[in-house]
């Protein structure tokens, strides 16, 4: 419980108990948890999704709450590390060059121009979605788990790009065990969903580990940034996948009977 209350302490705005005395062995075990995490996150973009389909109807501001409410639960944190990810990733500089400007607080414009894309793809898709309104809950429930399953990935599969660093805490804490374990968890939550959720879980995994494995050829490994990074375009995969599903004639009964 420890874990779980310290990695939704960190990752969220949600603080149900108040720890001021945590270590680094606490942060390094509670990477296990961020699935957990996801799943609460999960439960209530459903839930308000939920009220808004039902009392607004699919529309532009149903699809944009819920793009929104992430932002607000978890702080921006996952954000800010795209941001800072893309500015670094594409400058088009040295190795050492992108983990300086990575490093930087202030956003740079290739950062800002990312986060205006992922916004607006993001909303094109959730707002598309809305069409088959329980495959946009079922799909705004998920990704906050596989985007935190991601990161677990991230954290406990690649090298960490700097000899310092919270996120090099995180690295050599996890282990390989945490992988898994998130494997699992995001598994277990998607399965009850149908073969749909499951294909979605296994695509949107593989586009994260495709991003990681770029983004580690540019930097020499990953940074606490990339693991936000990841996060973030997992969930954008995500619904992009579930997109797809519904749009794709022969690829609709995956979906089962939620697609109506």
């Amino acid at each position: 419980m420890r874990s779980f209350l310290t990695a939704l302490q960190f990752l969220t705005r949600i603080h149900v108990v108040r720890q001021d005395n945590l270590t680094i062995e606490d942060f390094g075990r509670s990477v296990r948890c961020f699935p957990l995490v996801g799943l609460v996150l999960g439960v209530l973009s459903f839930l308000v999704g939920l009220c808004f389909v039902n009392f607004v109807g699919p529309s532009y501001l149903t699809a944009a709450v819920l793009v929104l409410l992430p932002i607000v639960l978890t702080g921006g944190i996952h954000c800010d590390g795209f941001m800072d990810a893309a500015d670094g990733l594409f400058s088009g500089r040295e190795r050492a060059r992108m983990l300086e400007i990575m490093k930087d607080s202030r956003v740079g414009s290739f950062g800002a121009v990312a986060f205006g894309c992922s916004l607006l793809l993001d909303f094109a898709l959730v707002l598309d979605l809305g069409q088959a309104p329980m495959i946009l809950l079922i799909a705004v429930f998920l990704a906050p788990v596989i985007g935190r399953a991601a990161m677990v990935l991230a954290v406990a599969c690649f090298p960490y790009a700097r000899p310092e660093g919270l996120g090099k805490m995180f690295h050599d804490l996890a282990g390989r065990g945490a992988a898994l374990s998130a494997i699992i968890v995001a598994a277990a939550v998607a399965a009850p969903w149908g073969a749909g959720a499951l294909l979605v879980l296994m695509c949107a995994l593989g586009g994260a580990w495709m991003f990681d494995r770029w983004a580690a050829g540019k930097l020499g490994g990953l940074t606490g940034d990339v693991y936000g990074a990841t996060e973030k375009v997992t969930e954008t995969c995500v619904l992009f996948f579930f997109w797809v599903l519904l749009h794709v004639p022969q690829a609709q009964w995956l979906l089962g009977g939620w697609r109506f």
